[in-house]
């Protein structure tokens, strides 16, 4: 089902843009390769879990890690901050 992540996943790597504009090649490009046909699917609760980590592993490398200044360190972001400031809901 997701032949192409690679792919898709590398683009964000290699694209020296802006994170906004990364969201919308996001939102525009990958979700529509990846739901291609997709009103003729019958998705499994496995199937939504595989898209939903794909897609937070995407938004992950768009919007990159974040400084918590009550540790003092860098750290990834949670599914939660991710959709919070993407303001989209899980599959």
């Amino acid at each position: 089902m997701l032949t192409n992540h690679t792919l898709c996943y590398n683009i964000f790597l290699k694209i020296k843009t802006y994170r906004r504009n990364k969201l919308s090649l996001k939102n525009t490009v990958i979700d529509e390769m990846l739901t291609c046909a997709s009103e003729t699917w019958i998705l499994t609760k496995r199937d939504r879990k595989q898209m939903n980590i794909f897609e937070r592993k995407v938004y992950r490398k768009i919007l990159g890690p974040v400084y918590d200044n009550e540790k003092e360190n860098w750290r990834i972001l949670t599914n939660k901050d991710i959709y919070a400031i993407v303001k989209k809901n899980p599959l």
